[in-house]
């Protein structure tokens, strides 16, 4: 896509006619009739007409100038990169056959006032097979498996434990089939044995067997009270789950291990006892990109010369796998060209295209004069009257579909048996289109690393450009005396976040794997020779913050409303993402001090003085607390990390 260029003087003609007749009232107060009749008036226009033609002229030069010639370099601004999340499809009721949820189904955020809902959509088909309960095994530590199924249902219940209950004890239930990417409701009968134990913090574990051996599940709910009564666990089942074969028997396997309990956590003084168990399938889940697939569009017919362009219907094109493809027709069939990033090694027999994703060009390859006079063909040329189309590309995306937790509710598409849908994860990954100022910015520095990365400004360069979807990227040194570095890479996030799921936040913050492996990979081949490159998330210091505020008096608002605002305004500026000084995020290695957070607060709507202020370090993983200090160092690889901020509001 081609830049757009600046106005170096935005007036047009009615703006300058404005302008002299203001002038005329200061300079002229005698000259009373600005009708256009008034000769006078005449002449300003006549005057104001040839001033814009002369700013039409000036707009040409110098900021046009500069935008032209990174044209000619082939800089062109990345185009948006597109959110993604799973979202959880949940059944009316378990069915006894599949329920398939077809790829491209679609689902939204709910429409408010004067806002457009957000919608998502599927990248994959989901099929949500039926499942019934095969087996149920126990594993004591150490040990080997016992089959229990035939006791299920029995007078004695079955133990699922050892007597004395130890960190490894494990119970196994065994489906009839893997049931991937699925929500499995284990309805269980338990009795009131596994006594000692906090129901709210049970020293326990849900896992799934995995080509890759036990994989933890996420639990949606548990209504057992730590297996000491009749209830319902509902499990997320990972993509991996296989079948597998545990003590002759083959079947999908869910386990409940014990863990070892951490300081000061009740654990089991007797085996909680299982007297009756059933499964089902109650739902499923699949990835969802906030990007519309356009399928077979067809973009012309060839006119057999070099150097065509086509433009698709729907730019930009975002969300590729791999490489577009566009297929040109060729008798009884479509014959497949492939995109390049630049004709320069291509001959004139090769089938490439170059493809401008932000502007939705399609580029064949062009024919070039040599200096000795002939003309050279940078790529093959389609036949003349040949039908040109794209299989398939996405549209769409940018930093408005980063939505926040359980957004995503509305079905647009109605599935059969499909009650409600929603995503359990905040949407990460959608940042807006590169504007002309970041364009700007960047053609020097793409000019001076020439595609190889030597300086720290150039890897942080070349892995944008790899991953325009990444919000923030630092390069820094591995460590002293060691020839490598580390990439620091911060994911795009939502807009609104949850301050009360502070481990859903430190989750987000993490960039897929994808993500990064594309990284490493980009900057393997441009790395100097005997370099190593670590890409890698950023250390996150947790940060907590106790402070007490005095609500300034006959304030609008409650006590509790005046605590919300202080601890979002918390939150908000020790983000990593959007906080620091300037919002642009937590700059690297800025210590936190608690004088700055004291003028944080002072700021606040309602807020008359704040009379204390106490900064903490906490570890996000675990939520242990350090000593109260005035100042927290961070590392040159660290950013600080909003947890659990408490504020007390008197007066």
């Amino acid at each position: 896509m081609a830049l757009p260029a600046p106005h170096l003087d935005d007036r047009r003609f009615q703006d300058l006619v404005d302008d002299a007749k203001r002038l005329v009232q200061r300079r002229c107060p005698e000259w009373t009739d600005h009708n256009v009749s008034d000769p006078g008036v005449t002449l300003i226009e006549t005057f104001a007409y040839m001033v814009d033609q002369l700013l039409y002229r000036l707009n040409r030069v110098p900021d046009r100038h500069y935008v032209k010639f990174l044209d000619l370099l082939g800089v062109t601004p990345f185009p948006p990169a597109v959110a993604s999340t799973d979202v959880t499809f949940w059944l009316s009721a378990p069915r006894s056959a599949p329920v398939v949820v077809p790829t491209g189904t679609h689902v939204s955020t709910v429409r408010a006032e004067n806002v457009e809902p957000v919608t998502f959509e599927t990248v994959r088909e989901l099929t949500v097979p039926p499942c019934r309960l095969d087996r149920v095994l126990t594993v004591p530590a150490g040990g080997r498996p016992a089959d229990r199924t035939a006791e299920l249902g029995g007078a004695d219940r079955i133990p699922a434990f050892a007597d004395r209950p130890a960190a490894g004890d494990a119970v196994l239930f065994g489906l009839d089939g893997p049931v991937p990417d699925c929500v499995v409701l284990l309805d269980l009968d338990w009795s009131v044995a596994g006594r000692g134990v906090d129901p709210t913090n049970p020293p326990l574990v849900w896992e799934a067997w995995t080509d890759d051996g036990w994989v933890l599940c996420a639990v949606e709910r548990d209504t057992t009270g730590a297996l000491n009564r009749a209830g319902e666990v509902v499990l997320h089942v990972p993509a991996g789950h296989v079948a597998s074969v545990i003590a002759r028997q083959r079947a999908g396997w869910l386990r409940c291990r014990l863990l070892e309990p951490a300081a000061g956590q009740p654990f089991f003084h007797a085996p909680p006892r299982l007297g009756r168990a059933a499964a089902a399938t109650v739902g499923g889940t699949v990835e969802a990109c906030h990007a519309e697939l356009i399928a077979a569009e067809n973009l012309g017919a060839s006119e057999g010369v070099p150097g065509q362009r086509f433009t698709v219907q729907r730019a930009p094109i975002v969300a590729a796998e791999g490489m577009v493809e566009i297929e040109v027709a060729a008798g009884d069939g479509w014959q497949r060209w492939s995109e390049v990033a630049s004709f320069a090694d291509s001959g004139p027999e090769d089938r490439h295209v170059c493809v401008d994703r932000a502007g939705g060009e399609i580029s064949f390859g062009p024919a070039v004069r040599q200096p000795d006079g002939t003309v050279r063909r940078f790529g093959a040329v389609p036949p003349k009257g040949a039908m040109i189309r794209i299989p398939a590309y996405r549209t769409g995306g940018g930093r408005r579909g980063n939505v926040a937790t359980h957004a995503l509710t509305v079905l647009r598409d109605p599935v059969p048996f499909v009650s409600t849908v929603t995503n359990r994860a905040p949407a990460t990954g959608g940042v807006d289109g590169e504007s002309l100022a970041e364009t700007s910015v960047r053609g020097p520095l793409t000019l001076r690393s020439r595609d190889r990365a030597v300086t720290a400004e150039d890897y942080e360069q070349l892995a944008r450009q790899a991953a325009p979807e990444v919000l923030r990227v630092r390069c820094v040194p591995a460590g002293d005396g060691v020839a490598a570095v580390r990439v620091l890479v911060v994911p795009a996030l939502g807009e609104h976040r949850d301050t009360e799921d502070d481990a859903a936040r430190f989750a987000a913050l993490r960039p897929r794997e994808e993500t990064l492996d594309r990284i490493r990979a980009f900057l393997d081949s441009r790395r100097c020779v005997g370099a190593r490159v670590l890409v890698e998330p950023p250390f996150y210091q947790g940060v907590t913050v106790v402070a007490q505020v005095r609500a300034r008096p006959r304030a609008a608002g409650s006590a509790a409303d005046l605590r919300r605002r202080a601890v979002r305004a918390l939150y908000d500026y020790l983000d990593p993402v959007r906080g620091g000084p300037d919002g642009t995020g937590w700059p690297f290695g800025r210590p936190v001090q608690s004088g700055e957070l004291h003028a944080v607060l002072q700021r606040v709507d309602g807020v008359d003085l704040v009379e204390e202020v106490r900064l903490f370090g906490a570890d996000p993983t675990t939520g242990d607390r350090g000593e109260a200090v005035q100042r927290l160092e961070l590392d040159v690889s660290a950013l600080a990390f909003s947890y659990g901020h408490q504020v007390r509001v008197t007066g």
